[in-house]
């Protein structure tokens, strides 16, 4: 490898923060994972992560938008989801009734991914979820690949 050249890859994408945006988002990062079998999580955790960008914060209303990167190495998949903020508390995952029609979606992001984090921003708040690829060859546990 180029002394210059990293391991890891970045894709950005800022998208105004319209409903159909989150379809947009989830086809970007399905074409950026092609063929990985972390493909089809990813999609999923970055529609939660869009739609409640969209639902929660200051993404969702006029002028509004969220900010999505991918970034993907020999050792993780990050998908981060920045939000124009405009609420008080930071997004967080928590139990969920069953029979609750929402606030299930970060709760879901973090039992697909192997971490979640949450950071804010000047502006709002970042959530990145990281999906591990080693654990997609370490069979020694008994568990089948992602």
């Amino acid at each position: 490898m180029h002394e210059y050249t990293s391991g890891a890859r970045v894709w950005g994408l800022s998208c105004p923060g319209f409903p159909e945006e989150v379809s947009r988002a989830r086809r970007w990062t399905r074409d950026i994972l092609r063929g990985s079998p972390l493909a089809d999580d990813a999609e999923l955790i970055v529609s939660e992560l869009s739609a409640n960008a969209i639902l929660h914060t200051a993404s969702g209303r006029a002028h509004g938008s969220f900010h999505l990167a991918v970034a993907v190495s020999g050792q993780v998949v990050a998908l981060s989801v920045t939000d124009d903020g405009g609420t008080a508390t930071a997004p967080k995952a928590g139990h969920q009734v069953q029979d609750a029609e929402h606030g299930r979606g970060l709760s879901m992001v973090s039992a697909l991914a192997h971490r979640v984090i949450v950071h804010e921003t000047d502006h709002g708040h970042t959530v990145t979820a990281e999906l591990y690829t080693d654990a997609l060859t370490d069979t020694s546990t008994g568990g089948s690949p992602c």
